[in-house]
């Protein structure tokens, strides 16, 4: 990239940079040594404004770089991305929004702590959120070392490791010093940026084709090398079963893994009431379509305007097919309009990744702060002192996604969440569901169905083409793979319902039904509600 264009999209970063520290720094003045004030902003936002940041937690670097970017280069099937994420709010809102805010206080454990015995529960619950956390924050990191590497010109992988390690200095400061109540802000401001940056993206690559999405779509397959076939199913998951079972672990994770996303969960924290929470839910899902509409007309304007070979030669995984859109549609390479439009892109694309790490970072912290660690110092762990832990924990979540960052960062960043998609779903959803419906659930099932789904989910993400066994895997050097899907859902996410079928029919202890009857009162009325 020219001069311009980083001088452009550089002094932007910094301009979104520094609102955000203000933000943060004046939030900090405020008390933020409460639990609730840490953990839930003191539950003070409106539906809207609770929606708005769901939407500005949901709308990640996957979605405004990867999504788009896989359509550009396999048509049709990168769609699925954008159905799946959508398609998955009705799962939140008819099963999860309202009853997750009626039983719990800040986190997943609590709901389901609330009729078990809470050490083992918490434990397991903890361990299960910063994993899928950790997983979520590589893909943002990943995001990140892409965007910087196009806006500097590919000056090699140096630029990209620092990029990884600046973010993550960033999220720590966001969340240590403001919680809540900050992160909460910094979502709504880049959910702003984001829509408005995508529907002036939108309008361009509309205008270019004088508003006719057909011509838009022919022209993206004749551009592609692949004709028809990439306008129709089966280009990247086509061919042999093994492709069509990736297709449908992909979808199984991508529709039910949002319902067991911590961070996703923890904002329903914010808001007062029950009520509140599930109309931010009705917010976020009118946001969040109009968004991944969009993002498949972005996809094939990439496609169609400036071509999946060019795409490639950017980032092979396509994570730069939008802002070199932008680039093209300013004007090109050298134009006034190409320079501003890319900058923005390129900012807006940078603000999108500081917000979700910031949220992603607070959720993973009060696991491990307000479950692992007060589960193990319980009598010790005052609010006060847990929210301390919390500040630590954010270090240490933050030096782990840097780490993971850097050794995946030449992965699809769509990809990448649609793993941590996977692990949420195989070991967060069933513990919920079961917690919730339930009335013979135990203790040991809780356990086992947490373990039962992440265990399995893990491994078999470490033995698959993902991480060995092919030119694209994390390892291409070395080959220990020996399952054959990228995706685990498909195997996993069962294995998860029935750990936790298991452990409870093999459980000695009886549930307890005065315990089930006040968390069902508790979840279906709000009665009791914190």
């Amino acid at each position: 990239m020219t001069g311009d264009h980083q001088t452009a999209a550089l002094l932007l970063f910094a301009a979104f940079v520094a609102v955000t520290l203000g933000i943060t720094t004046w939030v900090s003045r405020h008390r933020q040594g409460s639990a609730e004030e840490f953990y839930a902003g003191g539950r003070l936002f409106s539906p809207m404004e609770n929606g708005f940041a769901i939407a500005g937690d949901y709308m990640s670097a996957a979605s405004f770089l990867g999504i788009s970017g896989l359509i550009a280069l396999v048509g049709y099937d990168g769609m699925l991305y954008s159905v799946g994420f959508l398609v998955a709010w009705l799962v939140v809102l008819f099963l999860v929004a309202e009853l997750v805010r009626n039983c719990g206080r800040f986190t997943l454990a609590d709901v389901v702590a609330a009729r078990m015995r809470e050490r083992p529960v918490r434990i397991a619950a903890g361990t299960s959120s910063v994993t899928v956390s950790v997983l979520y924050l590589v893909a943002q990191m990943v995001g990140a070392g892409s965007l910087v590497a196009l806006l500097l010109g590919g000056t090699g992988e140096a630029t990209r490791a620092w990029t990884v390690v600046g973010v993550g200095v960033l999220m720590v400061i966001y969340v240590s010093l403001g919680g809540m109540r900050a992160t909460t802000w910094i979502q709504i401001v880049k959910a702003v940026l984001l829509l408005g940056g995508t529907v002036v993206l939108t309008v361009l690559v509309l205008l270019r084709f004088h508003g006719d999405f057909n011509r838009l779509l022919l022209t993206a397959a004749e551009r592609s090398g692949h004709g028809d076939a990439f306008l129709a199913p089966g280009l990247a998951y086509g061919g042999d079963w093994t492709a069509r079972f990736d297709f449908i672990s992909l979808g199984l994770a991508l529709v039910l893994g949002t319902a067991g996303l911590p961070h996703i969960l923890s904002r329903f924290y914010t808001v007062p009431t029950a009520r509140a929470a599930r109309r931010s839910v009705v917010w976020a899902i009118g946001l969040i379509g109009g968004f991944y509409l969009m993002t498949i007309v972005l996809g094939f304007g990439a496609a169609a305007l400036i071509g999946p070979d060019t795409v490639r030669a950017s980032n092979a995984s396509g994570n730069t097919a939008v802002p070199l859109l932008a680039l093209d549609l300013g004007g090109g390479a050298g134009s006034t309009g190409g320079t501003i439009l890319f900058a923005v892109v390129a900012a807006v694309a940078f603000a999108t990744i500081l917000a979700v790490v910031a949220g992603i970072t607070l959720a993973s912290s009060a696991s491990v702060a307000h479950d692992l660690y007060a589960s193990l110092r319980r009598r010790s762990g005052k609010p006060r002192s847990e929210v301390a832990v919390a500040r630590v924990a954010s270090v240490g979540v933050g030096l782990v996604a840097i780490a993971l960052g850097l050794l995946a960062r030449d992965l699809n960043v769509a990809f990448l969440v649609g793993l941590a998609f996977a692990v949420a779903a195989s070991a967060n959803l069933p513990v919920l569901l079961y917690s919730l419906f339930w009335r013979g659930f135990t203790t040991r099932g809780a356990v086992w169905s947490v373990y039962g789904g992440l265990v399995p989910a893990v491994l078999l993400v470490l033995l698959s083409p993902v991480v060995s066994g092919s030119p694209a895997s994390l390892f291409p050097g070395v080959d220990f793979q020996l399952f054959p899907l990228q995706n685990p859902g498909l195997v996993s996410i069962p294995l998860g319902f029935l750990a936790g079928w298991l452990g409870t029919v093999t459980s000695p202890e009886l549930p307890d039904e005065a315990k089930h009857a006040e968390t069902e009162v508790r979840s279906l009325t709000g009665a009791g509600a914190v």
